[in-house]
């Protein structure tokens, strides 16, 4: 599979807005791009997505295991002429400084592809050559293939950097996007505000693939991607079946503009395992979908739409029935937000919320959780086993009102603290999964909305 790796020295130097256009203009030469993602990321995955006209799946080397991520990338390019990977923050950044555990770096490295290295320029010269210099030695097992440039003030000053860059390094600088306006995206506290609320204009994209197909030498960018590195097929258990199995349970997911954060993998798996996945609305349905034997919501901005999911009597009440006959409800994030008792939003306003978890969220006292968690289920529920420890992430501003404690807690995290709410076939906690990163997860899923469904 031909192939690059899109990484940057930093986060802020523009990769997401390259890796759109790149995407965008590969495809209007008729190219089918398979778009990725590097690390726990949801939002930029939707813009990828959108140039696409195909989901963009996740590789993250530290939450999935390394012949599971191969896998991923095999089943998400079997149709595709090319794959077009964004990397997370800068290239070596990782887990921790430690090590490139979750790096960009490592998941170039698993795939054998070429990195291309987005360089922001602005108010540098000659000084650019010593970074691009330090990126291209630090690990001599990776290669960095070629160079961008962004945000350069004008040909003379692409110029400026271009020439001891290559002088210094060899490397070809493929092209450099001058500083504009135009491609600024909508933001908030979390990153860029996502494609599903519609806030993202049409216009955005087309610039952005303009100015990458006019700035960018995209043949000899093409040329590079045909030097990607085979690799050994994964030889370890597969988290997916070795053959799609029949249709066995409806499984209603909560997608619309309040919750739109899910792995495409996780819907994949549940697929592969037996699932009919039935999308469904907090927000604008009345209820689930018909036949529901469990239910999955995921995260998203649930605090931006309190008001419009507390009013949304009807489809509380449907949630509360399915929790009452014993139906497998996972929560994740904004998920455990809906299924608690209310949510305050940044105003102060108060909102009710489904009542299935014993537990209050607020935005008037934001906070920053982030990072990667070890996380043991302390009890069973509908995706794991008491005792099982998975990998996951936390992201999130909002705060609980009230620590869930050992008796209630979902999980323990890192082994020094309780997190979430499990009782029964309801869980809900802060902690993204990504199902490939332990086999059992989604075949679990499927048996205990099978065992609900049939009233066992």
């Amino acid at each position: 599979m031909k192939g690059l790796v899109i990484a940057g020295t930093a986060s802020g130097v523009g990769k997401t807005t390259i890796t759109c256009g790149l995407i965008g203009a590969l495809r209007a030469r008729g190219l089918a791009v398979a778009p990725f993602k590097v690390g726990p990321d949801y939002i930029d995955p939707s813009y990828h997505a959108r140039a696409a006209g195909r989901p963009c799946h996740t590789l993250d080397s530290w939450m999935v295991p390394h012949d599971a991520l191969r896998q991923i990338f095999e089943r998400a390019t079997c149709d595709a002429d090319i794959a077009v990977i964004e990397g997370v923050m800068g290239l070596f950044d990782g887990r921790s400084g430690g090590g490139e555990a979750g790096s960009t770096a490592e998941v170039a490295k698993l795939l054998g592809l070429p990195v291309i290295l987005v360089v922001d320029a602005a108010k540098s010269a000659r000084s650019v050559a010593a970074q691009v210099l330090g990126f291209q030695r630090f690990d001599p097992d990776l290669r960095v293939a070629g160079v961008i440039l962004n945000n350069v003030a004008s040909p003379n000053h692409a110029a400026l950097c271009t020439e001891p860059i290559e002088a210094a390094t060899g490397l070809s600088v493929l092209g450099a996007l001058q500083r504009t306006d135009a491609l600024r995206v909508p933001e908030r506290y979390m990153g860029l505000v996502p494609t599903v609320e519609g806030r993202v204009a049409d216009r955005f994209f087309a610039d952005a693939i303009e100015r990458v197909s006019s700035q960018i030498d995209l043949t000899q960018l093409l040329h590079l991607a045909e030097e990607s590195s085979a690799w050994d097929a994964s030889s370890n258990a597969s988290p997916w079946p070795a053959a799609a199995r029949e249709e066995r349970v409806t499984i209603a997911v909560a997608r619309d503009e309040a919750f739109s954060f899910m792995y495409p993998e996780n819907l994949d798996l549940l697929t592969s395992w037996g699932a009919v996945i039935a999308p469904f609305s907090p927000l604008h349905d009345r209820a689930l979908p018909a036949g529901t034997a469990g239910v999955y919501l995921g995260g998203g901005f649930p605090e931006l739409y309190a008001q419009e999911l507390s009013t949304n009597m009807s489809m509380l009440s449907s949630l509360r029935v399915a929790a009452a006959r014993g139906l497998p409800i996972y929560g994740e994030c904004g998920g455990l937000m809906y299924l608690g008792q209310q949510l305050t939003d940044g105003e102060g306003a108060v909102h009710a919320m489904a009542g299935i978890v014993p537990l209050r969220s607020s935005m008037t006292e934001r906070r920053l959780t982030l990072g990667y968690r070890m996380a043991t289920a302390q009890a069973d529920g509908p995706h794991l086993t008491r005792g099982q420890t998975v990998r996951g992430h936390e992201f999130h501003w909002s705060t609980l009102e009230e620590s869930p404690g050992p008796a209630q807690g979902a999980y323990e995290i890192d082994g020094v603290r309780h997190e979430g709410y499990a009782r029964g076939n309801v869980w809900a906690s802060y902690v993204h999964l990504h199902f490939a990163t332990d086999a059992r997860i989604a075949p679990r899923f499927i048996a205990q909305c099978e065992t609900a469904a049939a009233g066992g």
